[in-house]
């Protein structure tokens, strides 16, 4: 109906037209926030938790964001999936509750209050720490609020009015029991061993909080003079080391050496220097470079053939002398020759110098060796005041304090024993995240659980209930022991490590995308003891009281009692030294004991979150352990990981069933966001611009679980996909206007089309429920948008829309029964529809739903769409797929006579298809094709056609073959369709007559 007939009678009256109050132009920014205040004032989260109450559980335990700063694109994807799960699962009639959480703790936020006090100049070691932390708090619980907000402008369906933080007191006493459980079971101890340590920040860093970055260190040649050996060859003799960090010269103790490598004794410039053979030219050009000889230093076979050789187990028993020696004590000692598997000759010299104190190797095989770590470097980066080389000064990070013409370096070059020196050596060095400093290795006390001891099975205990839930519960802290009857091992099995039971949980978790498995599981392969003190503030501490003199902590209950309750009613103040005596109680006196002021790593904080959230009771609709938790693909050595550790090691299983995780945003033109580049995207800016709704569809329509773009060309298209769901939905309110109950067709009675359709419905439901199943939201998102737009926009409803408008008329009150099968149809299209679009644009779907059902409720509290599996009929649409197929070439044909102006629309057209050589045709083709009639009956019209004329025209597909002309057939008034009986331009054809007699 796109040309108006010439015609003396106007029948529009006589035409039924869609009509609806749902707007085309949606206009989200301002249309969603009054629905989100509606949402609000209905108390729409607690009608849906009643809604599902008492049915099967799914719990997504939410990974807390960090309380600091607003909300960027990261958050926005990550919570909108989330909600998509949670949605999703509700829509399956589960009972999927959402507790939104946020991690208070730790060193951004201090640091932030920090920056604040240095902008007055003030010191925070001035102040006293309960008022410190107390800023803190503040500081935190400001961009909680301020998060929230913008996280329930994305509509997320939560528990906003009751979130988790791990700042509030009963989670800092949970955090608090979770640490006592590795305590009383001897999980816990305290040791000297390097850890990634921050000397701007002054504290120890976990492997999650840093990053790497390419950077250009100083490279030095470094001489230890040989003193001792049982081959007097090398007695005299210069051992040469090869370092990127000459700030650990001073504090080294051995030299290592691979036992498999093969050494020879060089001579140049009058010196003899021991190394790796086959590193002798890389050390020659170093030399050259720094301003040695290069005759000196060049090695032609001649005296290569003089070179004295050795294995490298063969320098067993030889010892160096440290160059600085001459400054006596420390340096005076005797440097030892030890074998270290770790050498290698890829780089360097063949032989390695260790100081204990800045590397996790040296500190190992100096260990083995009786040989400790001497602490000289302090948190700020600089040498001890006492250290007899260097002492008070540094930072050792400072390039300049290490460059060539540095102070380490020239104090080597004046003792004869720096044999090169460059500033040119390019690498990746670990930075932390936060403060984008360099962080070093360094020794110093830390408290770690170990990975590798084994746990002792008698400590997991199963808690009666229903297997579904699989609930485990723990030995709460002060509570004696089971007896090994009532206790399971872990899932590592009896007697297995931390390390080994994580490894089992892990195989028996599922991830998605399953690559996750092996990420997580090659980072708990070769992860260290875990590292679970930090040196600040703002954190929970480890409430531990250790025996002066001794490493041993006081694991006591009821000690250990009273500092839970402590902490519970006043949070981490409750921890203090004036609180200490009470603490201890009368059986123990507080000068024995060294109150420890360590405070906890923020990952063991969030690690205990399912301790707090899913067991507690205090959010009454969740259960442990998680069916699933959903973070960025950087959570492997994060959250999922603390979380895991922490819970195989006092529950013997992960807290979680599967994991989640998705990729990073990057801009259109796939590079990282950055600040510095001008290229970041704000969620805030997009859902004032653009709404919510589409910020939605974007992340549910991209492959989230790969790194994915995001930029304005891309955002326009996802506009524009939303535009076409949405009309979709306004032709469903339109062409239901009026339905009634009294028009609906039994399914076994409807034409042909109708139950195709209904087929195509079936079908993509089962998808949608597999895609459910399997997190495939993207699948998903691109079903529902496909089917609406493909099988129902330019398909169904454009056949079907000349019986919605002309098959009803004033003889005709309810419709013809094809115009009454449509519109079941379209019923049953709009509450299938209307419940699989709710998850993704939720505040578009209640919109939809309010318009037709304005007193039902929210469209939320609906479960998924009754569509039966017996709608299926594989035979039936094969054949219709076909005549898709050849519709599809009966528009292409069609289209290339409206460029040249012959015909108006496919109705002013006849066609012909061939199927490869054969007549394809089939009833109600003109409808279908929506053309005029091919054939005709010449009896009744009282006419020949001229013969067909003109070109095959062949479709991309091949499939297809179809010749087309303007037909002669004379133009309905009412309709506008072209039939053989219509005698003239504007009369009525025999359907619409009978309709408007």
């Amino acid at each position: 109906m796109t040309d108006t007939p010439e015609t003396t009678r106007d029948y529009r009256d006589t035409v039924f037209l869609p009509k609806t109050d749902f707007p085309m132009k949606a206009g989200l920014p301002q249309k969603e926030p009054g629905i989100l205040a509606k949402w609000q004032a209905d108390g729409a989260y607690q009608q849906l938790r009643a809604a599902r109450a008492g049915r099967e559980k799914f719990i997504l335990h939410d990974g807390p964001p960090y309380a600091n700063g607003d909300m960027h694109i990261g958050h926005a994807l990550n919570h909108i999936l989330k909600d998509m799960v949670c949605r999703t699962q509700n829509l399956l009639g589960k009972d999927a509750p959402y507790v939104p959480g946020w991690d208070c703790h730790g060193l951004p936020i201090e640091w932030k209050v920090e920056e604040a006090y240095r902008k007055k100049k003030l010191n925070k070691d001035e102040v006293p720490a309960q008022e410190f932390r107390a800023e803190c708090r503040a500081y935190a619980q400001g961009w909680v609020d301020t998060q929230r907000e913008q996280l329930k402008r994305l509509g997320i369906n939560g528990d906003w009015d009751h979130p988790y933080l791990t700042m509030d007191a009963d989670a800092e006493a949970t955090i608090v029991q979770e640490l006592m459980k590795f305590a009383t079971r001897g999980q816990l101890y305290r040791g000297a061993k390097p850890v990634m340590w921050s000397p701007v920040e002054k504290t120890a860093l976990a492997e999650a909080e840093v990053e790497y970055e390419d950077i250009i260190s100083t490279q030095i040649d470094v001489t230890f003079e040989i003193v001792e050996s049982p081959i007097s060859e090398l007695v005299g003799a210069h051992a040469v080391i090869w370092t990127t960090t000459p700030w650990t010269i001073p504090v080294n103790q051995a030299l290592a050496y691979g036992p498999e490598v093969e050494y020879v004794v060089i001579q140049a410039g009058g010196r003899r220097y021991v190394l790796a053979e086959y590193l002798v030219k890389q050390l020659a050009s170093r030399a050259i470079a720094s301003g040695a000889d290069e005759e000196t230093w060049t090695f032609p076979p001649a005296k290569q053939k003089n070179w004295f050789r050795l294995m490298g187990s063969d320098l067993a028993g030889t010892i160096a002398r440290h160059p600085m020696h001459h400054l006596g004590g420390f340096f005076a000692k005797p440097r030892p020759f030890l074998p270290g598997d770790f050498v290698t000759t890829e780089q360097g010299t063949g032989l390695v110098h260790m100081a204990p104190d800045h590397g996790e190797d040296d500190f190992d095989l100096c260990k083995a060796n009786g040989i400790d770590a001497v602490f000289a470097v302090e948190g700020d980066g600089k040498y001890r005041a006492d250290w007899a080389w260097l002492g008070g000064q540094g930072s050792v990070i400072n390039a300049k304090f290490t460059a060539p013409d540095g102070p380490i370096c020239e104090d080597l070059r004046a003792a004869g024993a720096l044999l090169a020196a460059s500033s040119d050596y390019k690498h990746s060095y670990p930075h932390s995240w936060r403060s984008k400093a360099k962080v070093i290795f360094r020794a110093t006390p830390q408290w770690f659980i170990p990975v590798d001891a084994p746990l002792n099975p008698l400590h997991f205990v199963e808690r009666a209930g229903s297997e579904a839930s699989r609930e485990r519960n723990d030995v709460e802290a002060g509570v004696p022991l089971p007896t090994a009857t009532q206790s399971p091992s872990p899932q590592g099995g009896e007697g297995s490590s931390l390390r080994q039971t994580a490894l089992s949980a892990i195989a028996a978790t599922r991830f998605v995308p399953e690559k996750g498995r092996n990420r997580i599981g090659s980072m708990v392969e070769g992860r260290p003891d875990w590292v679970i003190s930090r040196q600040r503030a703002w954190g929970v501490p480890i409430t531990l009281f250790v025996k002066k003199g001794t490493n041993q902590y006081l694991t006591d209950p009821a000690v250990n009692a009273r500092i839970v309750d402590a902490i519970r009613v006043a949070g981490v103040d409750g921890w203090s030294a004036e609180a200490a005596p009470a603490l201890l109680g009368p059986d123990y006196d507080v000068a024995d004991y060294e109150q420890v002021t360590d405070i906890l790593d923020v990952w063991f904080d969030s690690g205990c979150t399912h301790a707090f959230v899913l067991e507690s009771g205090k959010w009454p609709d969740m259960r442990w352990p998680a069916d699933l938790y959903l973070e960025g693909s950087d959570q492997h050595r994060g959250w999922f990981q603390s979380s895991l550790l922490e819970s195989c090691g006092t529950r013997g299983r992960a807290p979680y069933d599967a994991v989640l995780t998705h990729g990073f945003t990057m801009d259109q033109k796939g590079m990282k966001m950055s600040k510095s580049l001008g290229n970041t995207i704000n969620p805030l800016d997009l859902m004032r611009d653009y709404g919510a709704d589409i910020l939605r569809l974007w992340a549910l329509s991209v492959d989230f679980t790969e790194d994915h773009r995001i930029g304005k060309e891309i955002l326009s298209g996802v506009a524009d996909q939303y535009r076409k769901v949405r009309n979709t939905f306004r032709y469903l309110l339109g062409a239901l206007e009026g339905f009634s109950e009294d028009e609906r067709v039994p399914v076994a009675d409807m034409p042909e089309l109708e139950r195709y359709i209904l087929h195509l419905l079936a079908d993509m439901d089962a998808k949608l429920k597999q895609a459910v199943d399997d997190f495939d939201f993207n699948s998903y998102t691109r079903l529902l948008s496909d089917f609406a737009n493909n099988d129902l926009g330019e398909f169904y409803f454009d056949i079907r829309k000349d019986a919605l408008y002309c098959d009803v008329g004033p003889a005709l009150p309810h419709g013809s029964h094809k115009r009454r099968a449509y519109r079941t149809v379209l019923d049953i299209l709009f509450h299938a529809l209307v419940r699989y679009a709710a998850p993704v644009l939720v505040f578009t779907s209640e919109e939809v739903w309010g318009t037709r059902f304005s007193a039902l409720g929210s469209v939320h509290l609906l479960e998924w769409p009754d569509v039966k599996f017996e709608w299926l009929d594989l035979s039936s649409s094969e054949d219709w797929n076909t005549r898709r197929v050849a519709r599809r070439a009966s528009n292409y044909a069609i289209e290339q006579l409206r460029k040249d102006k012959r015909v108006g629309s496919g109705n002013a057209a006849n066609v012909e298809v061939k199927q490869k050589s054969a007549i394809f045709e089939f009833e109600d083709m003109a409808e279908v094709f929506m053309t005029a009639p091919a054939l005709i009956d010449e009896d009744k019209v009282g006419r020949i056609w001229e013969p067909w004329s003109g070109p095959w025209i062949t479709d991309i597909t091949s499939e297809f073959s179809v010749r087309v002309r303007p037909t002669a057939f004379h133009k309905c008034g009412r309709c506008w369709r072209h039939l053989p009986e219509v005698t003239e331009d504007g009369a009525l054809c025999g359907r619409c007559a009978e309709v408007v007699a």
